[in-house]
């Protein structure tokens, strides 16, 4: 990484602040120092343009998140620091934004998300969401988010302070219609629920709530924006709205209840924006969002009101062609969309590159070839938020690469992302062997998670084993292993974050094949192998789980309030059992205790059309047992 000198004396006062806080992180120095580059800037009107001369290399920039990106690739870029540099870069979109989940246990902290601004900074990103489903604090609600962390006023308006040190607007995004299982649950607000986590739609009580909702989320944000969430209201109006009112039509439900949930914004004079699927599911026989038969009748159409932002969002589609179909089916709907596309870190402990460039790509061609403006990269946490949020940063690299140039340059991206991380792109990138294996024929079109499935399923029973077909990744994890756990040796951010998929890979190179090995030695009589795994193997495995799990603890509590972990814990805890019962069951059979063991015997069946080339994508509750457990 290279070394910087900002005079502090001679910087615009809307960016000493800033250069402030990212001197106390990154190599950059207010007194010249022999080696650095001497860096200054001026104000300007046009595209972000970075030359040399008089011995020093000027930064001329629009808004203020663009000089903090110019310093991200100063830091990075592999010219000699004595040497004159040139580059110009146009932003392609008014609007650079990314949405972190604070909703699925892991509530993130006040330190970390200052990290994350420091670095989508550092990238020229301009916006930045949590996505609070219930994890904000709302006065009179002491159900709302209880026993979840959720952000006082005082930690989101410190936030947003210091969001917009660097240029970067924070908005709320919440959810007022669906999505509110967690706040639901609770009997005191059965009377305002249709069903599951849905709101009962055209009650009263149900709109004093929301307003309450609307009220405390823009409460410590300068910004005007909101999103409203309202996506996935899977049998909106089939509940206790349909005992109370009888059956509707669910365009004149959706439509009736935005409509008065806007009637709030506007009186707030609020900028809204919503999730756009229900339309289109709404208006497909088969509640599909990306149906290419749905029918939104355009007498629906016309009832949509015209001042809120319909975002399409977009994970799974591969080909520029369907973007630029469904960006101009939401123009349709009577507005400019904003588009929202995914880094894949859901179902995964370390984000799915493949899959996520793979749709990234056409996503952001489209974008740009029919003049889309406001785009938002989301970051979910479905099924425990185990992953490592900060494992997309290599992705969020390349959206930002792709946001500021027709094409993206490789070079250009690696040197980048060692300027905002002071990390090997490489090495992140080769953490994503966990999950991106050597069998996959596809690995871009479609989301495995053999790391999850391998990782929590029963040692014994080994439900998912006929998955891989009979092949064993033992040695590939093996390999992938020593190759992370060298490159967290370089330290910093690398130790801090590669240690993780390290030890996953750790404990798969042991337990990958190992209810597939237990079971042949079982059913071969093979009593030496059984007595090797019951006395040096399991218990081996055992302490490299909760290795595992202590790194993934200590992870955990530097970027995420305490509560939720519970949840991942409860995970560990229930494999560190299973590894010592399957012990003991061992023990028991080769001492003569007991004379069979049944879980060995059930003949296994082949769940998926899978093979070790399309391995599935599967969540915990599915993985661990074959009963169905609620």
């Amino acid at each position: 990484m290279n070394r910087l000198h900002i005079a502090l004396d001679r910087l615009p006062d809307e960016l000493k602040p800033g250069v402030r806080l990212l001197m106390a992180e990154y190599p950059i120095a207010s007194e010249q120092e022999k080696g650095a580059r001497t860096v200054r800037f001026v104000r300007g009107t046009g595209e972000l343009a970075v030359s040399s001369e008089a011995g020093a290399t000027t930064v001329r920039y629009r808004e203020r998140v663009h000089a903090f990106r110019a310093i991200g690739r100063l830091l990075g870029d592999p010219t000699p620091t004595d040497r004159p540099i040139s580059f110009a870069e146009r932003p392609r979109f008014a609007l650079l934004g990314v949405m972190l989940d604070c909703s699925r246990n892991a509530v993130h902290t006040v330190g970390s998300l200052k990290a994350w601004l420091r670095r989508l900074a550092l990238m020229g990103v301009n916006a930045l969401t949590l996505y609070t489903e219930d994890t904000y604090e709302v006065p009179g609600e002491p159900f709302f988010g209880y026993g979840r962390g959720p952000y006082t006023e005082a930690e989101l308006r410190e936030l947003d302070e210091y969001a917009a040190t660097f240029g970067i607007e924070m908005f709320p995004c919440i959810q007022t219609l669906a999505h509110l299982e967690q706040a639901l649950q609770w009997p005191v607000y059965r009377e305002i629920t249709d069903l599951g986590g849905i709101l009962l739609a055209e009650d009263e009580r149900t709109y004093a709530f929301v307003e309450k909702l609307i009220a405390a989320a823009v409460a410590p944000f300068r910004s005007r924006r909101i999103h409203l969430g309202m996506d996935e209201a899977h049998g909106l109006g089939t509940g206790r709205y349909k005992q109370i009112r009888g059956e509707r039509r669910g365009f004149e439900i959706m439509n009736a209840h935005l409509e008065r949930v806007l009637a709030i914004t506007r009186r707030m004079g609020l900028r809204p924006m919503m999730w756009s699927d229900m339309w289109f599911r709404i208006g497909s026989k088969r509640d599909d969002y990306y149906d290419r038969e749905a029918v939104i009748p355009d007498d629906v159409i016309a009832m949509i009101p015209k001042d809120v932002t319909q975002v399409y969002w977009d994970y799974y589609h591969c080909d520029e062609e369907f973007y630029r179909d469904w960006i101009t089916r939401h123009r349709k709907l009577g507005g400019e969309p904003l588009v929202a596309p995914g880094a894949w870190t859901w179902g995964h402990f370390w984000a799915y590159y493949p899959h996520a460039f793979a749709t990234l790509e056409p996503c952001m061609r489209a974008c740009k070839a029919l003049g889309v403006r406001e785009l938002l990269m989301t970051m979910w946490g479905d099924d425990g938020a185990e992953c490592d949020f900060f494992s997309a940063l290599p992705v969020l690299e390349y959206y930002a690469e792709h946001a500021y140039h027709d094409e993206v340059d490789e070079a250009a991206l690696r040197a980048h992302f060692h300027g905002v991380t002071g990390s090997s792109y490489d090495a992140w990138i080769r953490a994503d062997g966990i999950d991106a294996v050597s069998t996959l024929e596809k690995p871009g079109e479609f989301h495995p998670n053999p790391s999850k499935m391998l990782l929590w399923e029963d040692p014994l029973i080994g439900l998912w084993q006929p998955e891989l077909g009979g092949h064993s990744y033992a040695e590939e994890y093996a390999a992938l292993a020593d190759e992370l756990e060298a490159a967290a040796a370089s330290g910093g951010l690398m130790d801090a974050h590669l240690r993780f998929p390290a030890q996953i890979a750790r404990v798969l190179s042991s337990k990958c094949d190992l209810p597939t090995r237990v079971r042949k030695a079982y059913q071969a009589h093979d009593r030496a192998a059984l007595e090797e795994i019951a006395r040096d193997e399991l218990p081996s495995l055992a302490d490299q789980v909760r290795t595992l799990w202590e790194i993934h603890r200590s992870h955990w509590f530097v970027h995420h309030k305490p509560q939720g972990w519970e949840v991942t814990e409860g995970r560990y805890g229930h494999l560190i059992a299973r590894l010592e019962t399957a012990q003991w069951r061992l023990e028991a059979y080769l001492n003569g205790e007991a004379a069979s063991l049944p879980e060995l015997e059930e003949p296994h069946a082949h769940v998926y059309t899978g093979t070790p080339r399309r391995l599935p994508e599967l969540k915990y509750g599915r993985i661990v047992t074959a009963s169905h457990i609620k």
